[in-house]
C-alpha cells in the first residue's frame, strides 16, 4: 500500500526521513548516557532562545541559564503578544507550524513549531500506536471527535481524515439512534483501531453494554482504543476493555508541545522522554521528587522557533518512584489546576474529586449515560446528568452522604436531567466546572 501518511507530511514540508533518523539515534542512546544527553538538550534549547528569541531573552532577565532551576517558569499569560514577536530569529508564520490550543485551561492561545520538531513529534506519535500494531499508513481508524461545522473547516477536516486513513465519527449527538448507525459501521469496516475523546467512547461502550454486545464480534480486526484528552478513570477503562474486547490505551499531549505520556503494552503510563523534559514542581517552583504530586512542567527539547522552557502546562501529576532519565513514568495525573473547587470552610479540592465520588454512586445501575459538575456559588453545585429516568430520592441521598464523607457538610446539590450536556466546540465534554471567579 502506498504510504499516503507519510507522503501528506512531506507534501506539507514536515522532514519526516530526517526526524525518523534522529528520533532513533535518540531511542539508541544507552540508559546510563541519557541523563548527559538530557542535560546537553535542555543546555543546548536554553541558549538557541537566549541567542536567538528576544522575548524569552527578556522574560529570563538576569537568571543564571546555567542553574536550571533558576529559569523562570512559563505559563499561557506568558504568551499573550502576537505570535510574530514570540517567534525566534530566521522563523516566520509562512515557515512554521502554527496552531492553536483548544483554550480549555481558560488562556488559548496561538503557538508555533519548527517544521523539523513538529516532523519529530510525528514519528513520536508513530513509534507509540506502533506499540499496539497500528501503522498509520495501511490501520484503519475509527474517530470519536469533534468537526467544525462551517463548510471550508469540515472539507479541511475530511480531506485530512482521508490522507490519515480514518474514518470519523460525529460526536455532538450521541444518541441511541446515532450509535446504532455507529455500530453498523464497525460491521461493514475492517477497522483497526479507536482513537477519540474519552467521554464519547465511554457512551458508545454503554451502549453496548445495554445490548450485550462486545465490539470485536462485530468488527474481529480491532486491535485497541486509544482514548485522549479527558480524564479516564478506572472502572470507564475496565468497561471499554470489556465491551471493545481489545487494549485500551491512555494518551496524555498537548497540542504546543508533543504526545507526552503513552501507555505501553506492560500498562505504564511512559512519558516521553526523546523530545520532552518532565519535571514536577511545588507551588514555589521548587521539584519535586518522585512519587510526589505537583504541577506538570515541560520543556520542549527541540523546538527552536518558539520557546517552551520549564512550560507550566496547567495540570497536576504525579512521577513514578520507578522512572529513570530514559523511561519516565507517569504515576497518576489528577486534573488541570483550575479544576478547583473552593469550599466553605476554606478548604480547595480537586474538582474531579466530586466527579469521582458522585460517579461511583450515579452509575450503578447502567441509568445515567454521562454527567457533570457545576459549582455556581461557593456552596452549590449544579449535578447535570442524562439518562432514561430520573435520579431517585435514594440515589440523591446517597450521593451527597459521600461527598460529606470525603469533603465536608453543608453543601447544596441541585439534580438537573439533561436531553444533553453541552460541550465545546471540539466536543469536549469537561466533568468538572467551576463558575466562580
Amino acid at each position: 500500500m502506498f504510504p499516503l501518511f507519510h507522503f501528506s507530511l512531506w507534501l506539507k514540508g514536515f522532514p519526516i526521513k530526517k526526524a525518523q533518523v534522529a528520533f532513533d539515534h535518540i531511542q539508541s542512546i544507552a540508559e546510563e548516557e541519557y541523563p548527559q544527553y538530557i542535560a546537553q538538550k535542555r543546555n543546548e534549547i536554553v541558549a538557541f532562545h537566549l541567542k536567538h528569541n528576544a522575548s524569552y531573552k527578556a522574560l529570563v532577565g538576569n537568571a543564571n541559564p546555567e542553574a536550571w532551576e533558576s529559569l523562570p517558569v512559563m505559563t499561557k499569560k506568558d504568551f499573550q503578544i502576537p505570535l510574530q514577536e514570540r517567534l525566534s530569529t530566521g522563523f516566520t508564520t509562512k515557515n512554521v507550524y502554527v496552531n492553536k490550543t483548544s483554550g480549555s485551561s481558560g488562556d488559548p492561545f496561538i503557538f508555533a513549531k519548527d517544521k523539523f520538531s513538529h516532523a519529530l513529534t510525528w514519528v513520536n506519535i508513530i513509534d507509540r500506536f506502533g506499540w499496539f500494531g497500528i501503522d498509520f499508513n495501511q490501520s484503519l481508524q475509527a474517530r470519536f471527535y469533534g468537526i467544525p461545522l462551517d463548510f471550508i473547516g469540515n472539507r479541511k477536516e475530511r480531506l485530512k481524515d482521508f490522507l490519515s486513513h480514518r474514518y470519523r465519527f460525529p460526536i455532538f449527538d450521541l444518541s441511541d439512534k446515532v450509535l446504532e448507525d455507529v455500530l453498523r459501521q464497525f460491521g461493514r469496516k475492517r477497522f483497526n483501531y479507536i482513537n477519540g475523546y474519552t467521554s464519547s467512547i465511554v457512551l458508545f461502550a454503554k451502549f453496548l453494554q445495554r445490548k450485550k454486545i462486545v465490539l470485536t464480534s462485530v468488527c474481529p480486526t480491532l486491535k485497541c482504543c486509544v482514548v485522549t484528552s479527558e480524564m479516564l478513570f478506572e472502572n470507564d477503562k475496565i468497561l471499554l476493555e470489556t465491551q471493545f474486547g481489545v487494549p485500551v490505551v491512555n494518551e496524555y499531549g498537548a497540542s504546543e508541545l508533543d504526545l507526552i505520556a503513552f501507555q505501553n503494552p506492560q500498562d505504564e503510563w511512559q512519558v516521553n522522554s526523546e523530545t520532552l523534559y518532565v519535571e514536577i514542581l511545588d507551588e514555589h517552583n521548587n521539584v519535586l521528587p518522585n512519587g510526589e504530586e505537583g504541577r506538570v512542567v515541560i520543556t520542549s527539547l527541540y523546538n527552536k522557533a518558539h520557546p517552551f522552557i520549564r512550560y507550566d502546562i496547567g495540570d497536576i501529576g504525579i512521577l513514578d518512584e520507578q522512572s529513570t532519565a530514559k523511561k519516565p513514568l507517569l504515576k497518576k495525573l489528577i486534573g488541570r489546576t483550575n479544576d478547583v473547587a473552593l469550599l466553605p470552610s476554606g478548604k480547595k479540592s480537586p474538582g474531579l474529586t466530586f466527579y469521582y465520588v458522585t460517579k461511583s454512586i450515579i452509575e450503578d445501575d447502567g441509568n445515567v449515560k454521562e454527567f457533570v459538575i457545576k459549582q455556581t456559588k461557593i456552596d452549590t453545585f449544579d449535578i447535570e446528568y442524562v439518562s432514561e429516568k430520573a435520579l431517585t430520592l435514594a440515589q440523591i441521598q446517597a450521593i451527597e452522604k459521600a461527598i460529606t464523607t470525603y469533603l465536608e457538610s453543608g453543601l447544596t446539590f441541585n439534580f438537573l436531567r439533561r436531553e444533553t450536556l453541552e460541550r465545546s466546540k471540539s466536543g469536549k465534554l469537561k466533568q468538572f466546572v467551576s463558575l466562580l471567579n
